[in-house]
């Protein structure tokens, strides 16, 4: 695993959705992966990324919220304690004004910076990229979103993630499994569906993934079957209201001729040329 990969494994693991579907993050849950011992040290980093946020002409109440937590002190006692429910800006800013010495604030600084600057890219940004632009960037959120939707789903007690994954396929896909879909698209042996999609078709499973790691945590599913279920309740939802508003099904959507993996090749080309060129 490269370092933006195992950043990615130690923040995603700690992830929350509100009621809202909003993503957030718990203050001491936050100080526990950046290697921090005491609340008082680590409320001082917070005090700073506070300030850092109203500099910045950003309200404070937006991207830091205290809550109250009871924790168990003993057996039969427990009380309340301090924390923060942060969103992905607070983390952000936290880790900038950590201990730069500490190998965990290096990887937060690398996830949160690389994160929240996909987060910041504007509908106006999005409409003026190609659509090979698109595909990158949108493919690019479900890799991320797969991965965070297997941690909840390795939770819920899923095991065997190939058939959860054909179940929100089915659901999607109108009972087509990857193995059918990639069929259809006449995709070499074991050549990755999702690598083959267009921005629309992407968009559509990335909803299906983080609608259904939302539902698995707020039903709280824990056994396999349960999951499996939910998975598929959730991509024929999705291709209900496609068909609702009168949208392309996706299995109607186009093949487009390059894959990914051959667009990134012939990007990383271009990258090599230029700099050779300014070199």
């Amino acid at each position: 695993m490269n370092e933006i990969e195992i950043a990615d494994s130690i923040f995603e693991e700690i992830k929350h959705f509100d009621e809202s579907s909003q993503e957030f993050w718990y203050a001491r849950e936050l100080m526990i992966v950046l290697e921090y011992r005491r609340w008082d040290k680590f409320q001082n980093v917070i005090v700073n990324a506070m300030v850092a946020c109203e500099r910045s002409n950003n309200l404070i109440s937006d991207h830091f919220s205290q809550v109250g937590k009871m924790v168990k002190i003993g057996s039969k006692t427990s009380r309340e304690i301090d924390d923060y429910k942060l969103s992905r800006y607070a983390c952000y800013l936290i880790v900038q004004n950590g201990d730069p010495r500490k190998k965990s604030i290096a990887l937060g600084q690398t996830y949160f910076a690389v994160q929240t600057r996909l987060q910041e890219i504007s509908d106006k940004e999005y409409s003026e990229l190609s659509e090979d632009e698109k595909r990158l960037y949108q493919r690019s959120l479900t890799k991320k979103g797969n991965y965070s939707l297997n941690q909840t789903a390795k939770k819920s007690g899923v095991k065997n993630f190939d058939k959860f994954h054909n179940y929100g396929y089915k659901g999607l896909y109108n009972g087509e499994t990857a193995d059918d879909i990639a069929k259809r698209k006449k995709l070499r042996y074991r050549e990755d569906i999702l690598d083959n999609m267009g921005s629309d078709e992407l968009i559509a499973n990335l909803f299906r993934i983080s609608q259904t790691e939302q539902k698995l945590k707020k039903d709280n599913i824990k056994t396999e079957d349960d999951a499996n279920k939910t998975h598929y309740e959730v991509g024929s939802k999705i291709r209900e209201t496609i068909k609702e508003l009168g949208g392309t099904m996706p299995e109607d959507l186009p093949t487009l001729e390059k894959s990914l993996k051959e667009l990134e090749k012939e990007f990383d080309k271009k990258k090599s040329l230029i700099n050779k060129k300014t070199s």
